[in-house]
């Protein structure tokens, strides 16, 4: 496993459809996205390798996967359970969430 002190970096691949976060130049997560027939933004799964656990890496790329669909305008469905939990946590400005009624993350 990379040593901690490894940069760590998030980038959106939209290709793939989801933010990735590095640990140095390995890919260590991410969250996905996909857009539906609205334009939503619906985020149904985030993973992190275990190698990676417990440094606090998934709330990294969600964090930053939130910030940046707030600069874009995009309207946010958390139907990932990670998503969710950081989005009651904590404030994103000018963020716009559309909680689901029934989630379904993958």
């Amino acid at each position: 496993m990379p040593a901690s002190t490894d940069e760590i970096t998030v980038v959106r691949n939209d290709e793939d459809s989801r933010y990735e976060v590095h640990v140095g130049d390995v890919l260590a997560g991410f969250t996905q996205f996909r857009v539906d027939r609205r334009g939503r933004y619906l985020y149904p799964h985030t993973e992190v390798d275990p190698a990676f656990r417990g440094r606090g890496l998934a709330q990294a790329v969600v964090a930053a996967a939130m910030t940046d669909s707030a600069a874009r305008g995009e309207t946010v469905v958390p139907h990932c359970p990670v998503v969710a939990k950081y989005l009651h946590e904590n404030d994103v400005p000018g963020l716009t969430i559309e909680w689901p009624a029934q989630p379904h993350p993958e």
